[in-house]
């Protein structure tokens, strides 16, 4: 019992956090099943290019639009009860693409059921900042972001394992049945074992309302926190100007396509190499600066497009997406210094904050995507590595860590 007891304690597991994860994995799973695939979908339905692109541009829109009210909802009704709202936004989504077989159906649900990850964001990570203390954040974060990976790891296994038996169109709406149903399952689960905590309780010494008005919100944002914002911006230009197209890219362009199963395999892969790095990191992140690991991984984010021009074949697809999986290298790290750096009476809000702004610029570029796919896949990939490589020299001269004060 000790040993396991140390071990919880060393992955910063409780009883809110264990059952956040559990409600990660089965929506995440039947997400990953379908969403991955949704561009293909659209072309079996007869949406063209534009429409891929604003699936991938609304993905972004909406993932701003979004965060923001998920976590001033957070705040105000509480982790748990908001939760349950935006499981039950989802499952109407799902709903709506298995009812109804067009492209244009896909778009209106793909706006709810898009929202899920954006929306319950800021929630999980107000789990994680108030359950656990500042030096087990990272580990906090960096458990979440491995589970999640999970899911998008064996959901496209899954997901091409139904468009392989039942083609492009049944199989994705297949796949949606089975989303629906794990998205129900995970909303008991998280009611059974999510512990609430209400706003007042969680501040009992600085009680303060809920800011509703991101201006205001804006002004209390620390300019360490502005500098990181910028250059995120900057690396997320970099990852979804091409994000939609490298499905596209591996199955339909280069010069030996692979197969949707083979594509969910190099998902995998890249899945599979995150999850081995992000314990040993979070580990070392919680006792020493973040900056470092942050860097590192933006400079991973930037490569991968690079890199991925030069591939065409199954083989150097699996160097690629090996290179994509060590991106999440510093992530976990990045979401920690984002609840560091924010106030500690309103984090949910400010991570809320933080994902508006950052994702509103950011659709443009996923929306901007598909005319320079239009041009040329590799004008594309060229363009998505100048945004990362002016990102990572930005936060490499300017952006700024947590003093050392504040982690003990």
């Amino acid at each position: 019992m000790d040993r396991l007891k140390r071990i919880s304690n060393f992955l910063g597991l409780k009883r809110s956090t264990v059952g956040m994860l559990g409600m990660v994995i089965l929506v995440g799973m039947g997400e990953r099943m379908a969403e991955r695939f949704l561009p293909i979908y659209l072309m079996a339905l007869g949406g063209g290019a534009l429409s891929i692109g604003f699936l991938n541009g609304l993905d972004n829109l909406l993932s701003a639009l979004y965060s923001f009210p998920g976590g001033y909802l957070s705040d105000r009704l509480g982790t748990k009860r908001a939760l349950l709202v935006f499981n039950l936004m989802a499952m109407l989504g799902f709903l709506v693409v298995i009812l109804i077989p067009a492209w244009q159906a896909v778009l209106v649900g793909a706006v709810f059921f898009l929202s899920w990850t954006a929306i319950s964001l800021p929630a999980t990570m107000d789990i994680v900042a108030k359950v656990l203390p500042m030096n087990k954040r990272t580990m906090g974060v960096s458990m979440h972001s491995l589970v999640r990976r999970i899911p998008m790891g064996l959901g496209p296994i899954l997901g091409g394992l139904c468009i392989g038996v039942w083609g492009e169109r049944n199989g994705v709406r297949l796949a949606f049945v089975a989303a629906f149903i794990l998205a129900f399952v995970a909303a008991v689960l998280q009611q059974l074992l999510i512990e609430e905590q209400s706003p007042k309780k969680a501040s009992s010494e600085q009680a303060t309302a809920p800011e509703k008005n991101p201006l205001r919100l804006f002004r209390l944002m620390s300019p360490s926190l502005k500098r990181l914002l910028v250059s995120d911006i900057l690396i997320r230009f970099c990852e979804q100007i091409p994000y939609a197209f490298v499905v596209v890219w591996s199955m339909k362009t280069i010069a030996a396509p692979v197969t949707a199963l083979k594509f969910g395999i190099l998902t995998s892969i890249e899945m599979a190499t995150a999850m081995l790095i992000y314990i040993p990191v979070a580990y070392l992140a919680d006792r020493s600066a973040k900056k470092p690991f942050v860097i590192i991984t933006f400079v991973f984010f930037t490569l991968f497009p690079l890199f991925l021009l030069f591939c065409q074949s199954f083989t150097w697809l699996v160097l690629a997406f090996i290179l994509r999986g060590l991106k999440e290298f510093g992530e976990p790290t990045r979401k920690a210094l984002i609840m560091d750096l924010a106030p500690e009476d309103r984090k949910a809000s400010m991570f809320g904050l933080y994902y508006l702004l950052r994702d509103v610029i950011v659709s443009v570029a996923a929306f901007g995507g598909a005319f320079l796919w239009m041009i040329a896949p590799g004008v594309n990939f060229l363009v998505a590595f100048s945004c990362g490589l002016l990102g990572t020299m930005a936060f490499a001269l300017w952006g700024s860590d947590l003093s050392k004060d504040r982690l003990t």
